[in-house]
């Protein structure tokens, strides 16, 4: 009990940034807390945080262990709900947040399906393609596409992410189809504003970055996809947005063989000690759908016309 309790500890002052912090959310003093890492470091053997008067930072030994420590409290907390969910309804509310495009079309349905499972949860979605800050704007879960970068966050893949070079059969007749990245230089590209380059792989399957450029940048990828369903250029889509238009031939793709590798789509939460269940159910909703095979190819069709 007293080495868990040390983990607890620990996970909390690396997330909360502070011993007192940590302290008042357990009801403790800072020296307990401080008592309770020094037992942990001493019986690990290795130096997790390094800590000063005015602050803390984690060690590269403390980064690796805090995320194993975090997806282990967290595998606790969903396999004590897991035994415990019978007779209970999941009630309440939770806050959402998804980028605005995948929201649309994969958040959003699946969240009116679950509240209509739900009928004591309540929920505000909010769409929006800025990075928020979930403890400081009280979000509950929110999902992310790509690389995740705040470790004080804990992580549930919930499909993976494929992005694609595609442009309209009436465009690759007028301009001709790349063969290789490099020929995209030739080729009116329509990209995300300030985008740093869109991703292949090359012949020794190492990720390679092109920078690209066209007539047109725009902030909202819907633009970006509508303009390319209309002949203006090529466009680099997650698979998710386009897939509908590909099977319908308003779209082809381009590039194939040097795609780069999947990324991840991703459920994103706060450590806590106990994940609510309202929250728990709606990560485990999405997961199941998306992980179907046959969801992708009878999702909702693109919004974009």
């Amino acid at each position: 009990m007293d080495a868990f309790k040390q983990v607890e500890t620990f996970v909390g002052v690396a997330t909360r940034g502070s011993l007192s912090a940590a302290a008042r959310a357990e009801g403790v003093t800072p020296a307990v807390i401080g008592r309770r890492l020094d037992a942990l470091e001493q019986r690990l053997g290795v130096k997790l945080l390094t800590r000063t008067t005015r602050s803390i930072s984690l060690t590269f030994e403390g980064a690796a262990f805090l995320e194993d420590c975090q997806r282990i409290l967290n595998d606790l907390a969903n396999a004590e709900a897991s035994v415990s969910l019978g007779g209970v309804k999941a009630s309440g509310h939770i806050r959402v947040s998804a980028p605005a495009g995948f929201g649309r079309l994969h958040v959003a349905p699946l969240l009116r399906e679950f509240l209509e499972m739900n009928a004591d949860v309540s929920c505000t979605l909010d769409l929006t393609d800025r990075v928020v800050d979930l403890v400081n704007e009280g979000i509950d879960c929110a999902i992310r596409i790509g690389e995740l970068s705040d470790s004080s966050l804990v992580s549930i893949r919930l499909a993976d992410n494929r992005r694609v070079v595609v442009a309209s059969p009436a465009y690759l007749a007028r301009h001709g189809s790349p063969e290789a990245p490099p020929d995209l230089a030739a080729h009116n590209c329509l990209s995300l504003g300030q985008q740093r380059g869109w991703l292949f792989c090359d012949e020794k399957g190492e990720t390679l970055t092109v920078k690209v450029s066209g007539r047109l940048e725009c902030n909202d990828g819907a633009v970006l996809h509508q303009c390319a369903l209309a002949g203006d250029g090529l466009a680099w889509r997650s698979l998710w947005e386009v897939d509908a238009d590909l099977r319908a031939g308003r779209l082809v793709t381009v590039l194939d063989e040097f795609a780069a590798p999947t990324m991840g789509i991703y459920a994103v939460f706060p450590q806590r000690k106990r994940l609510a269940l309202r929250v728990r159910l709606f990560i485990d909703h999405l997961k199941n759908h998306y992980g179907r095979p046959d969801y992708w190819v009878s999702s909702p069709p693109s919004i974009v016309e």
